[in-house]
């Protein structure tokens, strides 16, 4: 054992000028590589089951939702998001954002055709696992959104209905 190794010196490893863990007695890595450059990612799979097993699950809403996915498959975007019509998560309308102008465009369903930053109300992300959207307190928009919702004053309210003309008052 050496010196440095037994357990009354004061002398540590690193600073006797050993040369076990220099760059040179390292073996190169050959294995997979971890780290990945960041890229253009797309979030198409996860929206898919999205839509499939959490916002338009059962066989009520398969027309719309083959109607959404043909939408998303038509697309060049990269990242979709889903608009709530509130915090109970229910689908209205799938939108693209925009990375250089941080606007969302709606690709299919109803809502406003562009939302900006200062409409969004809350924003959401899918967890695959339990499949379901938890809310995150998060201000801003980034690729790591699923879906949002929009404040309540921007939906448009319904008409107000006028009486039909066979339906007078009795005179």
């Amino acid at each position: 054992m050496s010196p440095s190794r037994l357990p009354g010196s004061r002398e540590r490893e690193w600073d006797n000028g050993s040369n076990a863990s220099s760059p040179a007695s390292v073996p190169e890595y050959t294995g997979p590589r971890l780290y990945k450059e960041p890229s253009a990612k797309s979030n198409k799979f996860i929206i898919h089951n999205a839509l499939s097993h959490c916002c338009l699950a059962g066989k009520v809403n398969e027309p719309q939702k083959n109607r959404i996915l043909e939408e998303i498959e038509k697309s060049k975007a990269n990242h979709f998001l889903i608009l709530f019509r509130d915090s109970s998560c229910q689908f209205r309308a799938l939108y693209t954002l925009s990375a250089e102008t941080e606007e969302l465009s709606r690709l299919a369903g109803y809502g406003p055709r562009t939302v900006t930053p200062a409409m969004v109300e809350g924003i959401y992300k899918y967890n695959s696992d339990r499949k379901r959207f938890t809310q995150i307190p998060a201000k801003t928009m980034s690729m790591s959104v699923d879906a949002f919702t929009i404040q309540g004053h921007l939906w448009q309210s319904k008409k107000p209905t006028t009486p039909k003309k066979g339906s007078s008052t009795p005179k």
